[in-house]
């Protein structure tokens, strides 16, 4: 069904109901997924979903909201009577409106949908792909992780007030991840992801070489002291610290009391002068972009931090009104509207100077750490004190070689590392969760084995 469809049905339904005021997100998907173990299928998946929340508003203007997977006439109007009966039991407190942006243009993306390989054609491709990198190397014993996937999915939203959008796209993702063992060695993985709009547009190849030579590069390991070191933090693992504190961003966080942040934190200087942070959700190189969030608000870059000043929150439609400020863009559907970033971009700021130019993880001969991954992500970070223990896996650098750390923790205040950031690199890299550049910071805790 299509978007003039189901909102005719509900229109026609809510009429019946003597209901007003609605609104509704669906979704669509066809997925389909393989994995495998040395050449055996280990998992055949293929899934058809279609899911549809609706929020209705009562005379009192509190709503109420029910999923449904059942978009038959019948079907929606037992939404319609079920949602209309759950407004009674509303959020008094805080009253939630269609978004004041939700019939605003909204701009054109890239809109790139494959056709489907078929789970046949997956199977074949990531067979493939293990076998090479099983014999990259005689330590690579299995590959106990991996898995090659494809989506094609259409998401779609309209209200009462003649708001009406969707869209659709196509998805595929592989990631393989290595384990390699030695003899009187401690066995040593990593691994890789590539994403792209369709399995022909996968860079399988260079997915297996780059677990290849991570997995292979640690296997020359060596314990590390406890101490504080200088730091250089891989683009990935510090967009996973960005994400993992993304809290500090978030108005529905502020207004729950989790997050560092509070109403009046923007303004503040939390970081170093030369850090600029973007979310930008429809950024070309991003291939999960949406033109529009679960409110129907248009998607947009937006500028979180500035010269090291925070610049903005992200919001719905509650939180903006509780801001006195617009939505942003960030919101998902439901009776408690959730807020969260989409894709982050992180950039030198080329109007402030560094003192530490030198410091490039490339040519820097002092002694430092590298944090190329870190892992536990949701077990080490207390995203509502700042604090985060982590493990990681990464390397000491001194003299220009390199030895991997063992076995290591990297521990921290979030907002002292912001501020004690010395050096951002200028080359940008692209990651499956944004863009950044390396990032130095003066020193950090590290727990080792030595």
């Amino acid at each position: 069904m299509d978007l003039k469809d189901i909102t005719n049905l509900i229109t026609n339904g809510a009429e019946s109901l003597n209901i007003n005021k609605w609104d509704f997100g669906a979704s669509f998907s066809n997925d389909f997924s393989v994995q495998v173990d040395k050449g055996i299928a280990k998992q055949l998946k293929a899934s058809q979903k279609q899911v549809l929340t609706l929020r209705v508003w009562n005379n009192k203007n509190l709503v109420g909201i029910t999923t449904t997977s059942d978009l038959s006439e019948n079907g929606l109007k037992k939404a319609l009577y079920q949602a209309n009966l759950a407004s009674e039991y509303g959020n008094k407190n805080e009253l939630t409106d269609f978004s004041p942006l939700a019939k605003d243009p909204i701009e054109k993306i890239k809109v790139v949908k494959r056709s489907p390989a078929g789970i046949k054609k997956l199977l074949e491709k990531l067979r493939i792909a293990e076998n090479e990198l099983l014999n990259k190397h005689s330590a690579i014993k299995t590959i106990p992780y991996n898995g090659l996937s494809e989506s094609f999915f259409k998401r779609i939203y309209a209200n009462s007030d003649g708001a009406q959008r969707s869209y659709e796209k196509s998805q595929a993702a592989i990631y393989l991840y290595a384990r390699a063992e030695e003899n009187n060695r401690k066995p040593r993985s990593s691994g890789s992801v590539k994403i792209g709009y369709g399995l022909e547009d996968i860079d399988i190849n260079s997915c297996i070489d780059e677990a290849a030579e991570k997995t292979i590069s640690h296997l020359n390991y060596s314990a590390i002291e406890t101490g504080k070191y200088k730091i250089c933090f891989s683009p990935e693992s510090f967009l996973t610290l960005i994400n993992a504190f993304s809290s500090m961003f978030n108005a529905r966080s502020i207004i729950d009391g989790v997050s560092i942040s509070n109403k009046d934190s923007i303004g503040e200087i939390i970081a170093n002068p030369l850090l600029n942070v973007f979310d930008d959700g429809l950024h070309e190189k991003n291939i999960s972009s949406a033109p529009f969030d679960g409110e129907g608000t248009p998607t947009q870059k937006l500028c979180l931090i500035n010269k090291g000043r925070l610049e903005n929150f992200i919001h719905s439609e509650s939180t903006a009104k509780i801001f006195k400020t617009k939505p942003t863009g960030h919101a998902g559907l439901g009776s408690k509207v959730s807020v969260s970033i989409d894709w982050i971009v992180v950039e030198r700021s080329e109007e402030v100077l560094s003192q530490d130019n030198d410091l490039n993880h490339k040519d820097y001969l002092g002694k430092y750490i590298y944090v190329e991954e870190l892992n536990a992500i949701h077990a080490g970070v207390k995203a509502s004190q700042g604090s985060f223990s982590l493990p990681f896996d990464g390397w000491v650098y001194e003299g220009g070689k390199r030895i991997s750390i063992e076995a290591a923790t990297v521990a921290g205040d979030f907002k002292t590392l912001l501020k004690e950031i010395i050096n951002i690199e200028k080359k940008q890299y692209l990651t499956t969760s944004g863009i950044s550049p390396h990032i130095w910071v003066k020193e950090l805790s590290i727990t080792g084995d030595a």
